[in-house]
């Protein structure tokens, strides 16, 4: 790693009055998988979906749920990670219908997840085999549609109570509490404020930097990180996420043809594909960098019982360039990710 006298300035992130606060950056985490199975469950078992009349079912039993969640503060914003596969067995009986055995199916929820609102929660909805009768294809109808708003509601309540009442306690009051200061927004695009560090050099006439040879390397990474891939995944997608280890401004589009622009501007590009917790692909270039040329970057994610593999493979960096930007990977943002969220720390 380079002593600092001898970094790239265009890397260098300048001093600033509140630098020695690190607390401000301070990560903390929340583990809300058994306090969510516990919830969700009390939430949907026995729910009743009567239609008047028509029929009434219930879910009888919450089968199975699979999945984890997490609750987050770094700089007094709390951010949430969740994401569940519930599975659920009903029962229901039509009004003025002769059957004498009662209606059975199950239900699947595929996708509750901080990526959707509660009305865009899916419901998938079945009737027992044997039993898709007239009274069973009319129960089911019921709880396609109104049991399905129902269930969304329900799982609403979910949401808000892990928001407000389980992660409460994750933000504690500070003595500067009432001098305001830096927010981050609730954004797609996340902005810092001014006052939030930046990067050196930024006023330079690009044309100092040209790339004088036309030849490029590769530059390959590789580093070990004491979390999940998912929260990696997410370190590099989540422009909040990207604002905290960057520390300063960031405009993150975390979708295929999305731009980001990093440091100030200083890094920037577009996501050509995302693959959820395994795979970012990105087209990224310096300012300084010539006009219109942009290197290949591939991100890998290979998750191990105790680690996730960080593997970055960039194609096409000047050959001048190259040791400017291998050191920059490693410092600003392996480093970086490390001492922000804690991932240099073993996992228990």
């Amino acid at each position: 790693m380079a002593r600092p006298e001898e970094a790239d300035p265009r890397w260098i992130v300048e001093e600033r009055p509140d630098a020695a606060n690190v607390n401000n950056w301070h990560w903390t985490e929340k583990n809300a998988t058994e306090w969510s199975k516990n919830k969700i469950k009390s939430l949907l078992e026995n729910l009743i979906i009567d239609e008047s009349g028509l029929g009434t079912c219930k879910l009888t039993e919450i089968s199975s749920i699979e999945g984890e969640a997490f609750a987050n503060n770094r700089k007094a914003k709390l951010i949430f990670f969740y994401e569940w596969n519930i599975k659920a067995k009903w029962e229901g009986n039509l009004n003025g219908s002769t059957a004498e055995k009662t209606v059975t199916g199950e239900i699947e929820i595929p996708n509750l997840s901080e990526e959707n609102d509660p009305e865009e929660i899916e419901v998938q909805v079945f009737v027992k085999k044997g039993e898709n009768t007239v009274d069973g294809d009319a129960l089911k109808e019921l709880m396609r549609h109104k049991g399905t708003t129902l269930i969304q509601n329900k799982l609403g309540d979910y949401i808000r109570e892990l928001k407000q009442d389980f992660a409460k306690d994750l933000i504690l009051p500070t003595k500067d509490a009432k001098q305001g200061g830096s927010v981050i927004k609730h954004v797609g695009k996340s902005h810092v404020k001014s006052n939030s560090t930046k990067i050196n050099g930024l006023n330079k006439d690009p044309k100092d930097d040209e790339v004088k040879s036309q030849s490029f390397k590769t530059v390959k990474l590789t580093d070990h990180m004491k979390c999940r891939a998912e929260e990696l995944f997410n370190s590099f997608t989540v422009p909040e996420l990207v604002s905290a280890f960057t520390r300063g401004n960031a405009i993150v589009e975390p979708h295929e043809g999305g731009k980001f622009s990093l440091f100030d501007g200083n890094i920037n590009g577009t996501f050509t594909k995302l693959q959820p917790h395994t795979c970012i692909q990105q087209k990224w270039r310096f300012k300084a960098w010539p006009e219109n040329h942009f290197s290949d970057v591939n991100i890998t994610f290979d998750e191990k019982s105790d680690e996730t593999i960080i593997t970055v493979e960039q194609t096409g960096v000047p050959s001048s360039d190259y040791e400017r930007t291998e050191t920059g990977w490693r410092t600003y943002y392996f480093e970086s990710i490390k001492r922000t969220f804690g991932f240099g720390a073993a996992l228990y």
